[in-house]
């Protein structure tokens, strides 16, 4: 028996979208246009069942581009990618709800697709009816689904509405029922789309935990999610897919990696604009440079045991008028790590140019992040750049430059493993004999 769940080959799905119609400035132009419509219509729906993708038409889209990639049998694969890079259309078509194009997608074991809420119901049945309906709709034999409703209907939380139409849940019971249905059900291949967004953080953390279970036991789990901590806390492998096509397939470290850091690999350590009107900005401040600088050099890839030091050069256009200058760090997963900023309040040095009013000219404004405190790994910057106060922002640039912090293996005599954490620093430890 092949150890494969699901195969996938050469998948591919496109797409006719509709253009906006050609707007014509005489009567005779609109009357031809009018007389051409239907045959020109009538093209267009025949074109809708050709397939050749050598063609390159403004109103073909393809939602998937010869994806191929295996799943072993006890995988946890996580499907990441931005808006309409292709996840939901590749669920879709594994759960036969779509045709695609070219290529094709066979999964080996029962299936069950959770891709939005209340897949699969029916609204005018009650919670209790639909559990049995989609059970049954899996070939599961009435015993088997008794033996499991107290436990569906327990974690879902729906006792008091089990014989309420489901037309009357809101969304988030509508969700509860429909996960606990999918999880309980004992699938074989368990494949779930975005829909956990809709449950507060509780039924969030539940979920992940029958899901983790459910893969401990064997079963094999498709996870699509913009949750990158969930994604690499439950999966193993990754699966990026970036407008149609799959742009890395392997390790869900790397993969979270390659997603976040849009599969760039190496920094420079500098971004900057020579032309001042192209640059970013307004007529107020214009951002000419930013740099990482580690001993004394620009370097993408400053090691731990070094300051690292943001240079931010900007042009001040307008006189007469303070500047307060903020970054915001953050590490590969996107999430904010700590703000700073030149006001005295959070900074341990005084910058005098936060309290007077510009002249018009080029300033840098200088930030030092210490050594051994940010953990190895990529992270990036988002600058701020204020009038008076927080609600008078002038200049943003989110994730303006990034960076990876380098481990240093000199300092790793004792442990070689992962320091795990956002921040990596050296405290105080002292032991004392009591007695």
């Amino acid at each position: 028996m092949s150890n494969t769940a699901i195969k996938v080959e050469q998948l591919s799905k496109r797409y006719r979208i509709g253009l906006k119609e050609e707007l014509h400035d005489t009567f005779i132009g609109a009357l031809a246009s009018w007389v051409k419509y239907p045959f020109s219509n009538f093209k267009r729906v025949q074109n809708l069942s050709k397939f050749d993708e050598n063609i390159v038409s403004e109103d073909v889209i393809w939602a998937l581009k010869d994806v191929s990639f295996e799943v072993e049998r006890g995988e946890v694969v996580g499907i990441i990618g931005r808006n309409g890079a292709g996840k939901t259309t590749l669920l879709k078509i594994l759960s036969r709800i779509t045709e695609p194009t070219k290529g094709y997608g066979e999964i080996h074991g029962r299936v069950v697709s959770l891709l939005e809420v209340g897949t699969g119901f029916h609204p005018e049945l009650t919670g209790r009816e639909n559990i049995y309906l989609n059970a049954a709709i899996l070939g599961m034999k009435k015993a088997e689904i008794a033996s499991k409703f107290d436990e569906i209907v327990d974690f879902a939380d729906i006792e008091r509405f089990l014989d309420t139409p489901v037309k009357r849940y809101s969304s988030g019971m509508y969700i509860r029922l429909a996960f606990s249905v999918a999880a309980h059900l004992e699938p074989e291949v368990l494949m779930i789309d975005e829909v956990l967004a809709v449950g507060d953080a509780e039924f969030q953390k539940k979920c992940l935990g029958k899901m983790e279970s459910v893969a401990k036991e064997g079963r094999t789990v498709l996870f699509v999610s913009h949750n990158m901590i969930a994604i690499e806390n439950l999966c193993n492998k990754g699966i990026v897919l970036n407008n149609g096509r799959m742009k890395f397939n392997g390790n869900i470290n790397e993969a979270v990696e390659s997603y976040m850091t849009g599969g760039k690999t190496e920094y420079s350590g500098e971004e900057s604009w020579q032309d001042k009107e192209n640059a970013p900005g307004n007529h107020q401040v214009k951002l000419k440079a930013i740099r990482i600088v580690s001993d004394g050099k620009i370097t993408g890839t400053p090691g731990y045991d070094h300051d690292i030091e943001i240079q931010i050069d900007y042009w001040n256009l307008t006189a007469d008028e303070r500047r307060l200058v903020s970054l915001h760090v953050h590490d590969v997963m996107g999430i904010l790590l700590f703000t700073s900023g030149n006001m005295t309040s959070v900074s341990s040095t005084h910058d005098e140019w936060c309290y007077k009013k510009y002249p018009e000219g080029l300033f840098r404004t200088n930030c030092i992040i210490p050594k051994e405190l940010l953990n190895t790994g990529i992270h990036s910057l988002s600058l701020y750049i204020n009038g008076l106060g927080s609600n008078d922002n002038i200049l943003l640039q989110k994730h303006v430059i990034s960076f990876e912090v380098k481990e240093i293996q000199s300092l790793r005599k004792e442990y070689y493993g992962k320091w795990l954490g956002a921040v990596r620093p050296k405290l105080s430890w002292k032991t004392e004999k009591l007695e």
